[in-house]
């Protein structure tokens, strides 16, 4: 198994950004999980054990956060445009 060491953190649309590297300086956990510094949890409304969805690009090294507020935007245009294709049939 690979371990990831994430060497920083952005903010982008609702979602953060983590990019990881062999000398990051942060680590993660015996139980593999990754606490998200203070600062990048506020970024993105985040309350402290609140869970998220996590998506993975290994090869480019890269984790994407998406905090309950995007999945929950995420929905709603999905669903936006679905339930306009099916006005217009």
């Amino acid at each position: 198994m690979e371990i990831w060491y994430p060497s920083s953190f952005h903010e982008d649309a609702g979602l953060v950004v983590v990019r990881v590297s062999a000398q990051g300086i942060f680590t993660l956990t015996g139980q593999r999980h990754l606490h998200l510094p203070a600062a990048v949890r506020k970024w993105c409304g985040l309350k402290s054990g609140e869970r998220v969805l996590l998506a993975a690009d290994p090869t480019a090294g890269i984790l994407v956060v998406h905090p309950p507020a995007a999945l929950d935007q995420m929905i709603v245009q999905a669903h936006t445009v679905a339930l306009a294709v099916t006005r217009d049939e």
